[in-house]
């Protein structure tokens, strides 16, 4: 994750200092996304040359290039959490005054995993639409210009086509690769047959999916020979400004960009004040915004490949062919911290994110889990918004969607626990933790026995503490090795051990070396998030997510598997 600073002499208004009527000075550092980079030291500069001041106290500003996952790894970092899919950010790379990314989503995926991550303004400077990318002979070949295209085509394709060499930048690390998986899950829908198409969608994207942007843009045809067009990549979901940006470079095959329906949520390069800016630099840090607000700004994106946040765009738009003449406005996000972007943004929320990057984890990462299920009698209790079936059912569902979705790269297995399940063990083994790529049967056919004791108590602590100890017993490295245990109660076993004992068990079980996740999902309203909480603190990374609806369940554990703070 390198930081490139791409301007030199970042400070050049200092120089300036003494012919100005300010005194003092403010040194305001801002990092942007390198496309944007450009087009804001241009303007800062501007202002420092116009007497840049925040009453009388002369302004600088140092504008950096900074690839937003690898600030957002540093940000992350900053608060003593991480991001799924990012790593650690190096040393080098400080946290600035001012961070301009190329989408609010990384803001709420910081904001979901570090709830003292409180950045001000927020708002939109810039937008680039996400479209599909496609060299021209490809998009001629399923019907553009004339066809009007939707993800739901692109999702047929995807999941039928063995013509369609598709990939994208891994969502976890790109904000128009996030975007594209949440448009893709939208035109899936739900059910059984939607969550299937869904899964061979990803799978598709990550055959030929990259890390970074420009290794994905390199797969694209270098000749306009048939037979390189036909081996090379076919489509992406990427931003219109990365379509510009290639076209610039006149390649032998230029790409078009298809502008699907439902629009999905656009990069709207939020304007965040970092926490703790002391009042002086957030002062200078609106100043600067201000004049981010200018027509001369506006044509700096232009150049760039870039609109602003109305959709419009400034002279010297190099739009490519077929492109709207303006794209759907952005705005700022809202204080109950869900973002708006373009129309298929609005009401999208941290969750949804998590949801969508847990799908894309569970089909592309390699992992170890112990799935281990309540059968107390109590999840006999009917689910109003589940038709009135049981708990249990709605359980299994969830197990089953859930399975499904996990490629073959993961080995998964099965427990169930309530009281004296085998002999006097609240818990009993079902199917032990087998690659799916030989057991996949197996466990699908283990589900079924997801059926709850009548009788039965819910002798949570023993059973998490054995499962703990099996996972890690067995620990494989390279491999996300977790235990995620559904309840829909509080531990009610009196023969069984205390929650003191568990704490202080687990406390000294925990090895670096060997980290094991732990995560639980309470199911409905007779948990107890404290009681959760307390027993998933000593882990390596834990996480306790609750649906107060049972039918939700299938959602939350998506999320649960996405949102990894502290994993390794």
């Amino acid at each position: 994750m390198a930081v490139v600073v791409v301007f030199a002499g970042s400070y050049v208004g200092y120089q300036r200092l003494s012919d100005s009527k300010c005194t003092g000075s403010i040194r305001l550092t801002v990092a942007a996304a390198t496309e944007i980079a450009p087009a804001i030291e241009q303007t800062a500069q501007r202002w420092i040359q116009d007497g840049a001041n925040v009453n009388g106290t002369c302004v600088a500003v140092a504008v950096s290039s900074v690839n937003p996952a690898t600030m957002a790894a540093a940000v992350a970092s900053e608060h003593k959490v991480t991001l799924a899919g990012l790593g650690v950010a190096p040393e080098s790379v400080k946290v600035p005054d001012v961070w301009v990314a190329d989408s609010s989503t990384w803001l709420l995926r910081l904001k979901q995993e570090a709830p003292g991550f409180v950045p001000t303004d927020g708002k939109p400077i810039a937008q680039s639409p996400v479209v599909v990318a496609m060299p021209q002979p490809v998009a001629e070949s399923v019907g553009w210009p004339n066809k009007k295209l939707g993800w739901k085509d692109l999702l047929a394709q995807l999941t039928t086509s063995t013509q369609l060499r598709t990939g994208m930048v891994d969502p976890t690390r790109d904000a128009a690769g996030l975007s594209g998986l949440l448009a893709l899950g939208q035109a899936a829908g739900t059910g059984q047959q939607a969550q299937a198409a869904k899964v061979g969608a990803i799978k598709a994207l990550a055959n030929s999916a990259s890390a970074l942007r420009d290794d994905l843009l390199q797969k694209f045809p270098h000749s306009a020979d048939a037979n390189d067009i036909a081996t090379s990549l076919s489509a992406a979901p990427l931003s219109e400004e990365d379509v510009v940006a290639y076209n610039a470079e006149k390649p032998p095959v230029p790409l078009v960009a298809l502008y699907l329906d439902p629009t999905p949520m656009p990069l709207d390069y939020p304007y965040a004040i970092m926490p703790e800016v002391d009042l002086q630099k957030s002062a200078a840090a609106t100043g600067l915004r201000q004049q981010l607000q200018s027509a001369s700004f506006k044509n700096a994106l232009a150049t760039a490949g870039l609109r602003s946040p109305d959709g419009s765009a400034g002279s010297g738009f190099a739009a490519p062919l077929g492109a709207p003449d303006a794209s759907p406005a952005v705005s700022a996000s809202g204080k109950d911290g869900k973002s708006a972007g373009g129309s298929a943004a609005a009401g999208l929320d941290a969750s949804v994110l998590a949801q969508a990057l847990g799908s894309w984890a569970a089909v592309t990462l390699p992992g170890r889990v112990l799935a281990v299920f309540d059968v107390s009698g109590s999840m006999l209790e009917p689910v109003p918004t589940a038709a009135g079936v049981d708990r249990a059912t709605v359980t299994r569902g969830a197990a089953r969607g859930g399975l499904a979705l996990f490629d073959d790269k993961w080995a998964v297995g099965v427990w169930l626990f309530s009281t004296e399940m085998d002999g006097k063990k609240p818990y009993k083994q079902i199917v032990p933790i087998s690659p799916l790529s030989a057991s996949r049967q197996k466990l699908q056919d283990s589900i079924n026995k997801i059926v709850p004791k009548k009788t039965g108590d819910t002798g949570l602590y023993d059973t998490l503490l054995a499962a703990y100890q099996n996972v890690q017993n067995s620990w494989q490295p390279g491999k996300i090795n977790s235990v995620i245990l559904f309840t829909d109660g509080v531990n009610e076993n009196p023969d069984g051990i205390s929650q003191q004992t568990l704490v202080a068990k687990l406390k000294a079980l925990n090895d670096p070396k060997r980290p094991v996740r732990v995560v639980i999902v309470g199911i409905g309203t007779g948990v107890n998030r404290q009681e959760l909480e307390t027993i998933v603190k000593p882990t390596a990374a834990g996480g306790v997510f609750i649906a107060p609806d049972p039918a939700k369940i299938g959602d939350i554990f998506l999320e649960a598997i996405a949102t990894r703070t502290g994993a390794n």
